[in-house]
């Protein structure tokens, strides 16, 4: 016989506690990409045109590149976190969902590069030829 309550007797135990982490950060990233893809959009609409001379010029403003490199790579991480999810709810193959799971962040981490390197190729660099 036990004085401790049913509810004592069971915390501590049952789920790892880490997906709370993981929650948080999505719903971080979707704060944040809130006004980064505002900024973007009336940035964008804001140009006198949409020719590659002026949205290179564009790019090149110093405060331009640091919001676009971050709305890369928040938009990056927001994504593949969501991907991860959908996996982790739908696919039910344990290797399979290993092997997704290893791909999908690959595949989010070469696009959030490519995606910072066009960033920062334009911003620094130049028009790409």
């Amino acid at each position: 016989m036990s004085l401790r309550s049913p509810l004592g007797r069971v915390l501590g135990r049952g789920a790892a506690h880490e997906g709370v982490s993981e929650w948080w950060t999505q719903r971080v990233t979707a704060v944040a990409l809130v006004p980064l893809t505002l900024w973007f959009l009336f940035s964008i609409l804001a140009l006198p045109a949409l020719d590659h001379a002026t949205v290179v010029e564009w790019m090149q403003g110093g405060w331009t590149t640091v919001l676009l490199v971050l709305f890369v790579v928040t938009a990056a991480w927001h994504s593949q976190l969501g991907v991860r999810v959908v996996i982790e709810d739908y696919v039910h193959a344990p290797g399979a969902k290993t092997a997704l799971l290893i791909l999908v962040t690959f595949a989010h981490v070469l696009l959030g590069a490519a995606g910072v390197f066009a960033v920062l190729r334009i911003a620094f660099g130049g028009a790409a030829a």
